[in-house]
């Protein structure tokens, strides 16, 4: 097979981003899983879904390199692993696909990604900021009646502001660490 033919069999465009790619391959997958899909044809469909997944994601670097590492990176693939990825994919096609979802290479697929989470701590700095600006606006213009706003309140949403920028950042940094690993480990096999 070729890269287009990889590309081809996930949908996708060549050159698309790796989000694109687990995407694509978490909808193919949930399409032809066997457990998912009786039609004969729906288990090759699977496999072929999976290697091009594999195959994408382990050379995504390489891809856009010129034409004598990729082909280097095809000669690789297809002497060591290629075989391994469709026996691999046929075990999780004899798997259930609730199992199959539960399995660690299925779990890389998630589509959490950096600009999720960049989104998420965004939204949460935001809270933090209107809070205090809220709270500083209406001590600064108080209502007709007279009534200051409550300390309480504020230091409760303060509080849960804080909670999701802290929540933000433990998520933002598991993604380094494992973009990191993934960076090194497709360094590791060129």
């Amino acid at each position: 097979m070729t890269i287009a033919d990889y590309y081809r069999i996930l949908g996708i465009p060549l050159h698309s981003s790796v989000n694109d790619i687990k995407k694509a391959y978490r909808q193919k997958a949930r399409l032809f899983h066997p457990d998912v899909n009786p039609a004969p044809e729906a288990r090759d469909k699977f496999i072929q879904a999976t290697e091009a997944y594999e195959f994408l994601i382990a050379n995504q670097e390489r891809i856009s390199a010129n034409d004598e590492v990729y082909r280097q990176a095809m000669e690789n693939w297809a002497k060591y692993r290629q075989e391994k990825s469709r026996r691999r994919a046929n075990a999780y096609a004899r798997a259930s696909y609730v199992r199959f979802k539960k399995t660690k290479f299925y779990r890389t697929t998630r589509i959490l990604d950096g600009t999720t989470i960049i989104f998420s701590l965004a939204l949460s700095l935001m809270m933090v900021f209107y809070t205090v600006w809220g709270y500083i606006y209406r001590l600064k213009h108080p209502l007709p009646e007279g009534e200051q706003p409550t300390v309480f309140f504020f230091l409760l949403l303060l509080l849960v502001g804080m909670g999701f920028v802290i929540v933000s950042l433990i998520y933002l940094k598991a993604y380094i660490e494992t973009s990191r690993k993934h960076y090194k480990k497709s360094g590791k096999m060129a």
